[in-house]
């Protein structure tokens, strides 16, 4: 994983991917399934909790004004006066496979956005989780953001930079991918309907076509210290040996 992908080119960065895996999965999926990409609106009414990656810099209003006086005494005037922050809609993609006869949802693949790992739209979130449960869906969750709270609870989660996780519909179990910045990202099954096999997905492929496609490192500046939260000294070196440019 490239850590500078966390940055102001996370929303390209993440319908893009999301792109990549619809046609990575395609022709591997027989008549009975379809991919579909999809998109859910989430209202996040706490944009200014983000670190200007997904929203606009707040704006902020200057205000001159004379002193006016009230009371007999004159009003300080204000340094600046600061526009009320609204609620933003944000747009996250999903893909989707289906039942192609009954357009029913098989397993659902979700790449965490920033607002779907902090308050409030982490609740949510893990409540839509809990419907797919519910309803006999598989869920793929892709976790490329080291900041926020991850959604998955477990006391035996492994500390990682990144996370992939499979929820199999009627089984209770999870399986987890933890990954490092230094590793690849891994090759995970993809379930479908029983008694189908399982097909699969390589992010590290999708990854690299990400690259070849986008040209995303032409919008980095990788001299510069990636986005926060800050990574120890090694992992730092590590990346000053192996960063693709220098401007």
């Amino acid at each position: 994983m490239d850590p500078y992908l966390e940055g102001h080119l996370w929303p390209d960065v993440h319908n893009s991917l999301a792109y990549l895996i619809s046609v990575q999965l395609t022709p591997r999926l027989g008549l009975p399934y379809v991919v579909h990409m999809n998109n859910y609106t989430v209202e996040d009414t706490s944009p200014e909790e983000d670190i200007g990656i997904m929203y606009p810099d707040v704006e902020v209003f200057h205000r001159i004004k004379e002193p006016v006086a009230a009371y007999g005494r004159p009003i300080t005037p204000e340094t600046l006066v600061l526009p009320a922050i609204k609620p933003v809609e944000v747009h996250i993609p999903v893909v989707e496979i289906r039942d192609r006869k009954n357009n029913k949802l098989v397993t659902a693949i979700e790449i965490l956005s920033p607002v779907n790992k902090r308050k409030p739209g982490l609740e949510p979130y893990r409540e839509k989780r809990l419907r797919l449960h519910y309803a006999g869906v598989h869920l793929i969750e892709i976790d490329l953001l080291r900041r926020g709270e991850r959604p998955l609870e477990h006391p035996y989660l492994p500390k990682s930079h990144y996370l992939v996780s499979l929820i199999r519909a009627g089984t209770g179990k999870t399986q987890v991918w933890a990954v490092d910045v230094k590793e690849p990202l891994p090759v995970i099954p993809v379930p479908l309907k029983q008694p189908d096999e399982d097909t699969f997905l390589d992010l590290d492929k999708a990854l690299k076509d990400l690259y070849e496609q986008r040209s995303f490192e032409k919008s980095i500046d990788y001299n510069e210290l990636p986005p926060p939260p800050a990574f120890s000294e090694a992992d730092l070196i590590w990346m000053q040996a192996v960063k693709p440019n220098k401007k």
